[in-house]
C-alpha cells in the first residue's frame, strides 16, 4: 500500500524478488531501493523496478540506487514474467 509498508515487509519476509513502484506514498521506490540495498542483511533480494516513470534519467537513478532491472508501465505481461524468472534464476 505504500513505501514504508513495502520496507517492513522486506525486512521481516527477506524475499527472493521485492517489486517496487516509484510513485507509492510515504516513501518512494527509490528511497525504499536505496533502504535494502544499504541493509547487508537484505543483500539477496532481487529488486525489480515497476513503474510508469520510464525516462532515461529515472531509469539510470533506479539502476544505480541499485535495482536489478526496470521495467516501465505500460508493460507486457510476458516481459515482466521472463524478468522475474531471469532475476530469480540469478539470484539461485
Amino acid at each position: 500500500r505504500d513505501g514504508e509498508a513495502g520496507l517492513v515487509a522486506i525486512r521481516d519476509q527477506h524475499p527472493d524478488l521485492g517489486v517496487l513502484d516509484v510513485m507509492v506514498p510515504k516513501r518512494h521506490g527509490f528511497e525504499v531501493c536505496e533502504a535494502v540495498r544499504a541493509d547487508p542483511g537484505l543483500a539477496g533480494v532481487r529488486i525489480l523496478m515497476l513503474t510508469a516513470k520510464g525516462r532515461e534519467a529515472e531509469v539510470k537513478k533506479g539502476l544505480e540506487l541499485g535495482a536489478d532491472a526496470y521495467v516501465t508501465k505500460p508493460f507486457s505481461t510476458r516481459e515482466l514474467v521472463d524478468r522475474v524468472k531471469s532475476l530469480l534464476e540469478d539470484a539461485v
